[in-house]
């Protein structure tokens, strides 16, 4: 173990007993951090409205406040945009993270005072270098660079004193200079807003560097890693970058990606760690690597709430906290944030894995389903049958994206797969089988639907050209950081914008992007 390690481990040995006090008692460390958050912002336009000064418990709370989203908060939102203080929060609020999400093409802000980056952003990231070092104590994360792939939202002035821009560039600008010393690429080069640029300006710079591991999201990183390679002109990354030792991945799910990285990083000895963050807060860590499922972090100045997704939409849904969540039901997860979020509904949906510790795994978003026919397909069950589908077929994805395909007079409904091939199943047809089967097993509804044709037909599975994807997210100007292929949807409106875009031919030599992709 180097000396540095020693001492990082030394520091931090106190912050696994403060965790593994969580993991024991969760609704005593749950309610701490509600009431903390609430009495920080008693004295805000929100907490006056709602009276925070007599709130003592969890259940008042949940009785005085109503759920929010994101279209209702947004108008006090825009007033903290414009410098208005003591709105939602007391603290001051400099910085907004501009999120476009998945299920709308409209951006959305999420407030980001400085307690939120401190006790949530930044003390996430901390614990993630814990976790790891504990459990790999030799690792040389802490004395080589660490390459970090951020967004495509750079930071803009949009008040006197107040900013936007997509978290990473957020937390690039507030990051202490000593963290220049282990991130690669420069601080100049990770807040270019043009992902092309981006990535050829972080292949100058970065070929050089010794990198042994690198963050960010799965998809826009392989786009980074296949550029870097033909650069390079190397065959796998381990020629580029021989001490590569770990990639710490969130913000779509592993699965279709796993198998190419592999391909690119062959070595038995790569980790791969996956956290669940966002703009509005961080708050999951895959806190044992042979475990898929993450440990939901209860000390980040945030307090959770989970309605199951059998009630979600209803007038008076239940709200179930930590102490009486269920494993294996899909939740929608509801979060109050020290930042200014009450009661926020933020999309996403989940399921724990584990109680006492309290573990997760992300099943999807909440508008990310199709339920057109009754089938209730989550994004959970897509992403299980297709690696089924590809382990039988030896094929691997890019990405994809799934639509109903609606019923007309006598012809019964069903579902259109929209797929981007790494590697091609020999027979798409026997892929299409595979995957309908797949889904059978994982979701009793589809199997239902799916009984002797009852109301879905086999799904539609249709190969799109290469590079279809990424010319599609270039022109709804979507590239890179946070922005997330759709999945499921229960419009058309996808699928047909990809169809069209697909029928003009492949688009491996599109000037868009960097290089051509392989």
């Amino acid at each position: 173990m180097s000396f540095i390690n020693s001492i990082f481990n030394l520091m931090f040995k106190s912050r696994l007993t403060e965790i593994d006090g969580f993991r024991k008692n969760p609704a005593a460390a749950q309610e701490r951090q509600l009431l903390q958050s609430v009495e920080r912002s008693q004295d805000s336009e929100f907490g006056l409205q709602h009276d925070f000064s007599s709130i003592r418990s969890v259940e008042a709370y949940q009785q005085r406040v109503p759920l929010h989203h994101s279209g209702n908060l947004r108008p006090l939102i825009e007033r903290m945009m414009q410098g208005e203080g003591n709105v939602l929060c007391s603290e001051e609020v400099k910085w907004f993270a501009k999120s476009s999400g998945t299920t709308t093409e409209k951006s959305k802000f999420i407030p980001v005072p400085q307690c939120s980056l401190d006790s949530c952003h930044y003390r996430g990231a901390k614990d993630v270098l814990t976790f790891y070092l504990n459990r790999y104590p030799d690792s040389n994360i802490l004395t080589n660079k660490g390459l970090t792939l951020g967004g495509s939202h750079q930071v803009v002035s949009i008040g006197a004193s107040t900013y936007c821009g997509d978290l990473s560039a957020i937390l690039i600008e507030n990051a202490p200079l000593i963290t220049e010393l282990v991130r690669t690429p420069s601080r100049e080069v990770a807040l270019i807003a043009d992902f092309g640029e981006k990535v050829r300006r972080i292949a100058e710079e970065t070929l050089s560097e010794n990198v042994v591991q690198f963050v960010g999201v799965p998809s826009w990183n392989l786009v980074l890693m296949r550029y870097l390679l033909r650069y390079a002109g190397k065959s796998n990354l381990l020629e580029v970058w021989p001490q590569l030792e770990l990639f710490v991945h969130g913000g779509v799910s592993f699965a279709p990606y796993r198998e190419q990285f592999r391909d690119i990083i062959p070595s038995p000895d790569m980790r791969y760690l996956e956290t669940y963050n966002a703009s509005e807060g961080f708050f999951a860590i895959q806190d044992d690597l042979g475990d898929s499922s993450m440990l939901l972090m209860l000390d980040y100045g945030i307090f959770y709430e989970f309605i199951p997704m059998s009630e979600f939409g209803s007038a008076s849904p239940t709200c179930r906290t930590v102490a009486d969540v269920q494993m294996g039901v899909s939740y929608a997860m509801v979060i109050t944030t020290n930042g200014g979020l009450w009661r926020y509904v933020i999309g996403d949906t989940v399921e724990f894995t584990s109680l006492f510790p309290h573990k997760v795994k992300i099943t999807g978003r909440t508008k990310h389903y199709i339920n057109v026919f009754g089938e209730e397909l989550v994004v959970d069950n897509a992403e299980n049958a297709l690696r089924t589908a590809c382990a039988a077929t030896n094929a691997s994805i890019r990405d994809y994206t799934v639509a109903p395909v609606f019923m007309r007079g006598d012809e019964k409904g069903g579902h259109e797969w929209l797929i981007e091939f790494e590697q091609p199943p020999a027979d798409l047809a026997v892929f299409a089988t595979l995957l309908d089967q797949a889904l059978c097993a994982a979701n009793s509804d589809y199997e239902a639907k799916r009984k002797c044709n009852t109301t879905l037909n086999m799904p539609i599975v249709r190969s799109l050209a290469s590079g279809t994807f990424y010319r599609w997210m270039t022109q709804r100007g979507k590239l890179g950081g946070q922005n997330k292929v759709p999945r499921l949807y229960n419009t058309r409106e996808y699928v047909e914008q990809l169809n069209r875009l697909s029928e003009g031919g492949s688009a491996a030599n599109d000037s868009s992007l960097p290089l051509p992709l392989p």
